[in-house]
């Protein structure tokens, strides 16, 4: 079993990866009685194309099928899995990204028996075709709810701004049309090629025993039989890789209250290793607090001016095959906000080297707010990135951002801000 011991924090991450292909991680925290655990596959919604396990040519399955097995893995022959949770005292629940999918529970008691029921759930599947048509019905109510909800049109819609012909622009469930193609067997197709150990991986934080743990995980998987591991193969995500289908603007007309409007930066860098990932992450995650917290000038300066309010938000977000920034308001003053984020970014150099000396403590402030995690073994074993980041934890990410100076930010800026990825949309009131 591998140890990583983080000595300032008196902490150590424990990691055995199984015959099976499966990774356990584990972090025991002294003084906690609650225990998270998160059983997580890489395969998420931009996943619609692959080479099935067994099979030789390609795939292609509807927009929707990695959410819909998340939900279908629940229900069973005889019983659901969120009762067998419910008797053992567990809080259960899961959700889909772009890029993973995943199972957790959080516990008091009853380690052992959660987490049997855990890994039994997820590793025996149940689909008929009777039960995928009831699901359906469940999903498309689920999309319509999405639909109506503007703050997720507005992101959305950035998202089919700046990958126009990529998947990350369909909603994560899927659409009306394409949830009535799923098939039972598609959804077989897809868990025997994406649920394989070798492509998951199990996160346990908080009141545990770290030998008796992961024996009882080796346990479980003992007494399953998997077929020998493999690496899903997957057909490449982006379509143009040098970003050059951006769409500049588009607009959408929608019942709200006050227009909303954001602004879309894509990055188009690529990194092999999953800890340059993540120091690339806090570089820019740095840069933009420096220009956008709501500490800094250019905020005072447009809250002042009556650009932006409250509901201002920026977001840097990195997943496997794709990432950008995202810079949003309410606002009736919707072209004023969108000149005034793209002109900050293109003057991005001059715009760092003026608060230079703010640096140190907006650094300091953002370690305090991930060291403050620390204290949930909940938000510690949400933010475990897995594969993506080379297995890093919150610990990692602590260390990584700790050792930034400020001439790498320099390094962020070359590589992400770039004027001709930039993207606008606006999401306004019907006309009275």
């Amino acid at each position: 079993m591998q140890q990583f011991k983080y000595p300032k924090f008196n902490q150590t991450v424990y990691q055995q990866r199984l015959t099976n292909g499966l990774l356990v991680t584990m972090l025991p925290m002294e003084g906690f009685h609650k225990t998270y655990a998160v059983l997580s596959t890489e395969f998420g919604s931009i996943d619609n194309a692959f080479v099935p396990v067994g099979k030789d040519e390609l795939l292609t399955l509807p927009d929707g099928v990695a959410h819909f097995l998340e939900h279908k893995m629940f229900e069973k022959d005889d019983h659901d899995a969120f009762d067998l949770f419910g008797r053992l005292g567990a809080d259960a629940n899961a959700f889909t990204s772009f890029t993973q999918t995943r199972y957790l529970f959080s516990t008091t008691s009853h380690l052992h028996e959660n987490l049997d029921v855990l890994l039994d759930f997820v590793q025996d599947p149940y689909f008929t075709e009777q039960t995928v048509a009831k699901e359906k019905g469940i999903i498309g109510q689920e999309i319509t709810m999405y639909n109506d909800d503007p703050g997720w049109r507005l992101y959305l819609g950035m998202l089919g701004n700046l990958y126009p012909n990529d998947p990350m622009r369909i909603d994560i469930a899927g659409t009306q049309e394409s949830i009535q193609k799923i098939t039972a067997e598609m959804l077989y197709d897809a868990y025997r090629t994406f649920y394989q150990p070798a492509n998951m991986n199990l996160f346990i934080a908080g009141k545990l025993d770290i030998d008796q743990t992961l024996a009882w995980v080796e346990q479980n998987q003992a007494q399953k039989h998997f077929d020998t591991p493999s690496l899903p193969k997957r057909l490449a995500v982006i379509s143009d890789p040098d970003a050059n289908d951006v769409i500049p603007f588009r607009t959408l007309t929608m019942a709200v209250e006050r227009p909303k409007v954001m602004v879309g930066l894509r990055g188009i860098q690529q990194l092999d290793d999953g800890k340059q990932r993540l120091l690339y992450k806090w570089r820019i995650n740095l840069l933009l607090a420096m220009l956008f917290d709501e500490t800094s000038a250019n905020f005072l300066r447009l809250y002042d001016a009556g650009i932006i309010d409250d509901s201002f938000n920026y977001n840097f977000e990195i997943q496997r095959g794709f990432h950008l920034a995202t810079f949003s308001t309410d606002t009736d003053q919707m072209e004023q906000f969108s000149d005034a984020m793209i002109q900050i970014l293109k003057e991005a150099p001059e715009q760092l080297e003026a608060v230079k000396n703010q640096f140190e403590d907006i650094k300091h402030a953002m370690l305090g707010r991930l060291i403050n995690q620390l204290d949930s073994p909940e938000n510690i074993a949400v933010l475990y990135g897995g594969g993506y980041f080379d297995h890093a934890t919150l610990l990692d990410e602590i260390e990584i951002l700790r050792g930034i100076e400020y001439d790498e930010l320099t390094t962020a800026i070359d590589q992400f801000i770039k004027p001709e990825r930039l993207s606008v949309y606006q999401i306004v009131p019907p006309t009275k």
